[in-house]
């Protein structure tokens, strides 16, 4: 297990000055090789105003994001989590436009839904008592497209079968960046349950 302590952020000065807790997010890294090829497919939008996600910040999100006073409490909640769900295999199925057809946010890449991935999910989303009424769509978002996504999806189709797949042996604790900046921040990395056999 990693753990790092990320620095706080000051508002103000003096009497008047606040800390603002991080913003946190549980995930699961992709493999560096996976984030490469994936990032790969979305260089296609690099002459459209979009905003493409580097290899290193790809991740898919199991719990959305809230701001965190406490992050050893928040790491020693996850490894609870954590202890009690197995590894398993990532699939990746698809790459294409979402969450909407006919409005586009997104180019992501779509996995398949799991046993193991709903239960380790659904396990992150008590322990730390969020709700997310959304269906659950597993996914990894390559690019952030503007207000412009239909005409980018209608000038640059992408509709293709993937068959990429890697062992997910832990889940992470990620610090979204400051508002205006890039990057994402792995501040705990913490292992499942190994797999019988």
């Amino acid at each position: 297990m990693s753990v790092t302590e990320p620095p706080e952020e000051i508002r103000g000065t003096g009497e008047a000055a606040t800390v603002r807790p991080p913003r946190v997010f549980v995930a699961l890294k992709i493999a560096p090789e996976i984030a490469q090829t994936l990032a790969e497919h979305g260089r296609v939008l690099e002459r459209f105003p979009v905003r493409l996600i580097a290899p290193a910040d790809i991740h898919l999100t199991l719990v959305p994001p809230w701001n965190e006073a406490s992050i050893p409490q928040t790491v020693e909640r996850l490894r609870r989590v954590a202890s009690q769900c197995r590894s398993f295999t990532l699939a990746f199925e698809h790459i294409g436009y979402g969450p909407e057809d006919r409005f586009p946010r997104l180019l992501w890449a779509s996995c398949a839904e799991s046993e193991p991935l709903a239960a380790l999910r659904a396990a992150l989303l008590a322990e730390f008592g969020q709700t997310d009424e959304r269906p659950f769509r597993p996914h990894v978002t390559l690019a952030r497209l503007r207000n412009n996504g239909r005409s980018i999806a209608r000038k640059c189709p992408i509709n293709q079968a993937l068959a990429l797949a890697q062992r997910v042996e832990s889940v992470e604790l990620m610090q979204s960046p400051p508002p205006g900046e890039i990057g994402y921040t792995v501040l705990a990395s913490l292992p499942l349950r190994a797999t019988a056999g």
